[in-house]
């Protein structure tokens, strides 16, 4: 089978985990990488998640009248108070673990994230999210460009994405970013066991160190399967992790679990990607208990964030940790026929962790579509209106938290805008 470096690039190091293995120069490199730094933990919450029925303005009227189906009741959030506006706010009720959080200063809420006429499509949109370019959302994602900036030889496991696929906002032109779903399953593949399995191993070792100066593509074959293989013990040891927290048990919950497992070994990660699906709420969304659907996405999502968090503060982790959360786009302001909401524009981020500054950021929007002078709207009255561009976020946490210059990865200089959540 051949593999192209685009494809390698895209499929991460562990496209080359079957028959290779790594010369012991770069395990000892990988190793002495490993010390403890700040790291980033994206959660991404795939399908465009309703910011509205996350973050409840539960006293604005215009809330209730135009979803008068799927309206979180007023009674049963979780207050957080106001924003600058004096918009009184409240989590979606099943929200509780981030509410704790919210209580203890370390959750920020950025409102009405986004950027200029929002795409309001699923692809578009996570190109655009993922590269941090509206105009031209195609190339490298700006994580990976942030990996780019790091000094050569670079940790095969600087970057580790839980998904079955690298995600496009870890595409980077220099550094490949394996995609790791389960640390168990993570193993040289071999028909064999025992010694002969060491075997096929020791010979791989060799094969894979031999870097050919007269032949770039064979030395650029050996060289990225020589990196994925010194990854294999690391890996390996994550997979034996034993968390004193309970985390629920569903692949969302489980991935965090082996993000809490890859910083407790301290390997070197720098940056991590966990998703979580079912936020395409066109119908029956059910932001209660009686109804479902949305009920159990953000239980999904608050039990799991709080558990990695308790995990993180009981190993003295979580002040090295960033939690930044966002959808590729928000939900349309008014209930669809189906009990649903539609693709909308602005959305909510959100950063927790050990070195947040906690608040509500932003303001909400007034909801009112009869007033056609409202500011805070549009597409007809139909779409909350962007506020904080989601870029002077990515900024902040480029220039604040991982400490590099942020305009040259970010194509732009959003620094005026960037909120103080860190």
């Amino acid at each position: 089978m051949t593999f192209t470096r685009r494809q390698f690039i895209r499929g991460g190091v562990s496209a080359f985990t079957i028959g290779v293995a790594a010369p012991r120069f770069l395990t000892d490199l990988a190793l002495a990488q490993g010390s403890r730094a700040r790291n980033v933990v994206v959660l991404y919450l795939a399908g465009g998640n309703d910011a509205l029925s996350t973050v409840i303005p539960y006293r604005d009227n215009f809330y209730y009248s135009r979803r008068p189906t799927i309206a979180v009741p007023a009674g049963t959030v979780l207050q957080i108070g106001s924003d600058r506006a004096g918009n009184a706010l409240g989590l979606h009720p099943r929200l509780t673990g981030l509410h704790s959080i919210f209580n203890e200063g370390r959750l920020a809420i950025v409102q009405r994230a986004g950027y200029p006429d929002s795409s309001r499509s699923h692809f578009t949109g996570t190109d655009i999210w993922s590269t941090a370019n509206p105009v031209n959302p195609q190339g490298t994602g700006w994580l990976g460009r942030f990996l780019d900036t790091l000094p050569s030889p670079v940790d095969p496991l600087t970057g580790w994405a839980t998904t079955g696929d690298t995600p496009h906002a870890l595409y980077a032109r220099t550094v490949g970013v394996p995609s790791i779903p389960s640390a168990q399953q993570y193993s040289l593949a071999s028909p064999n066991s025992g010694v002969e399995a060491q075997n096929e191993k020791a010979a791989a070792i060799r094969m894979s160190s031999h870097l050919p100066g007269d032949d770039p593509h064979l030395a650029f074959v050996n060289g990225n399967a020589a990196s994925a293989l010194a990854t294999l013990d690391r890996v390996a040891s994550v997979a034996s992790y034993q968390s004193r927290v309970a985390y629920p048990a569903n692949g969302f919950a489980q991935a965090l679990r082996t993000i809490a497992g890859v910083l407790s070994k301290g390997i070197g990660t720098r940056v991590f990607w966990v998703q979580t699906g079912g936020f395409d709420t066109h119908s029956a969304q059910g932001v209660t208990q009686t109804g479902g659907g949305y009920y159990n996405l953000m239980a999904t999502v608050g039990d799991g964030l709080r558990a990695f968090y308790d995990d993180l503060k009981n190993q003295g982790l979580l002040g090295d940790t960033l939690i930044l959360q966002f959808s590729e786009f928000g939900r349309r302001i008014s209930e669809n026929g189906s009990n649903g909401t539609d693709h909308g524009s602005a959305a909510v981020m959100m950063a927790l962790g050990g070195g947040v500054r906690g608040g509500i950021y932003g303001t909400a929007p007034n909801l009112n579509n009869i007033d056609t002078r409202n500011p805070t709207l549009e597409n007809a009255g139909g779409d909350v209106k962007f506020e904080t561009d989601f870029r002077s976020v990515y900024a902040k946490v480029l220039e604040s938290w991982l400490g590099v210059p942020s305009t040259a990865i970010l194509g732009g200089d959003f620094r005026a805008g960037m909120p103080g959540i860190l």
